[in-house]
């Protein structure tokens, strides 16, 4: 199936790298990085019994009661 997409210059040279060394078509390898995507399950962690939420992102700062209290007397 034929479609048009926007992809990113850094994307799209990691996409031509992969293709080349795996001697497949960029088509091939995209359908295949996107499926695995798509059927990846996400492993939850509970805390006291309740699933929490995943972490978009592993470089963002962790909230603790010090940065809350830190953040409260800053405020007017």
């Amino acid at each position: 199936m034929r479609t048009t997409l926007d992809i990113d210059p850094d994307v799209l040279m990691a996409i031509k790298l992969i293709s080349k060394q795996e001697g497949r078509t960029a088509g091939e390898v995209i359908s295949q990085l996107i499926r695995q995507h798509l059927t990846a399950k996400q492993e939850l962690t509970y805390r006291n019994g309740i699933p929490q939420l995943p972490s978009r992102s592993k470089q963002r700062k962790l909230v603790t009661m010090e940065l809350v209290n830190k953040l409260r007397d800053e405020l007017p």
